[in-house]
């Protein structure tokens, strides 16, 4: 059977999305919505750096969805993040289109994810008969999933804590790398992410989920945020990061559990490798360390393709349309005590 698919959006993740469904049999890309009205009638391929596909890309929302594709990818992000999908997510399931998104992630846990948004999707999935499936490689796998997976390893777990360290010299959104983490900004600027319940709407879910499977109640879920400077002007994908602002961020979401930091998800993510020594460290770039204190305690780091390419080789990870992807474990290891 070969199932029939829209891309939404050709950005770091849609151009890799299009170029797994071109090259999967069992998959027909048949359409490609873009933003710019520069990318509209530019062939799909092209704009993925493959050889031309035949396709054109559009911004027509409408004739995309008369389509009635058996899936769309979605991977459009922008300033407004779920806010600004959520409305878009409705719509295709309302038209009975199944959607696999890498742009909310909060949906890898759906009972964590924002109230006031879960309703509409899950009565647009009922009206539609259609399904949405979120994933990526964190929210969606390393923070949540696979500690998981780790922690039916210990008859007794007393906390978990998964550390995300790499650099982000090479992730090219400027609005994600200045304005969300704070790169390149001076030390008193408000970055997006260290304001109040921003994280939370983001690794909130996967830390819900974690204590749920584990069948222990939060006490709340707390946030940190840091930063250090950068003492000489660095040029990276995303722009121009100048001596005396913000070049490494270090920020927690914590799961509290009788008083205590239960659930971790850490981000360690520099912009040049030197840059806070003191902050937690890997042998190579694109690491992720997950730390379980049980009986017994566990240790597991996973790297993430070449540690030249790490930044872009995750962005392969999120699975595109079709892919084969795992369910969520079933395990479930002794509660947090």
């Amino acid at each position: 059977m070969t199932y029939r698919v829209v891309g939404w959006s050709t950005g770091g993740v849609g151009r890799l999305a299009i170029r797994a469904i071109a090259r999967r049999p069992d998959l027909e890309l048949v359409g490609v919505w873009v933003h710019g009205a520069e990318k509209e009638g530019v062939d799909a391929g092209t704009l993925a750096g493959i050889d031309a596909v035949g396709v054109p890309a559009t911004r027509d929302v409408d004739a995309l969805l008369a389509l009635e594709p058996d899936c769309i990818c979605y991977s459009a992000s922008g300033e407004q993040q779920d806010a600004g999908a959520v409305p878009d997510l409705v719509r295709m399931l309302k038209a009975g289109i199944n959607v696999v998104s890498v742009s909310t992630p909060g949906l890898v846990h759906p009972p964590g994810y924002h109230p006031e948004w879960r309703p509409a999707l899950q009565q647009a999935a009922a009206e539609g008969g259609a399904s949405l499936y979120a994933s990526g490689i964190e929210p969606g796998f390393a923070g949540d999933q696979l500690p998981l997976t780790l922690m039916t390893m210990s008859d007794t777990v007393r906390s978990v804590r998964t550390q995300e360290i790499f650099r982000y010299d090479g992730y090219p959104v400027t609005f994600v790398m200045f304005e969300v983490f704070g790169f390149g900004k001076p030390t008193e600027h408000e970055a997006i992410m260290s304001m109040p319940g921003v994280q939370s709407g983001t690794w909130g879910p996967p830390v819900r989920m974690i204590a749920d499977r584990l069948g222990v109640e939060l006490d709340e879920i707390r946030e940190t945020y840091d930063k250090v400077v950068t003492p000489r002007t660095l040029e990276v994908a995303a722009g121009t990061i100048e001596a005396g602002t913000v070049g490494a961020v270090r920020f927690e979401t914590i799961g509290v559990v009788h008083g205590r930091d239960a659930i971790v998800i850490e981000h360690v993510n520099r912009m040049a490798a030197d840059l806070a020594p003191e902050w937690p460290t890997s042998d190579r770039d694109g690491t992720y360390r997950i730390l379980v204190e049980g009986n017994p305690d566990l240790t597991c780091e996973l790297t993430v393709g070449r540690p030249e390419t790490a930044s872009d080789d995750g962005m392969v990870w999120p699975p595109p349309c079709g892919s084969s992807t795992p369910s969520p474990t079933c395990a479930t290891p002794r509660p947090v005590c």
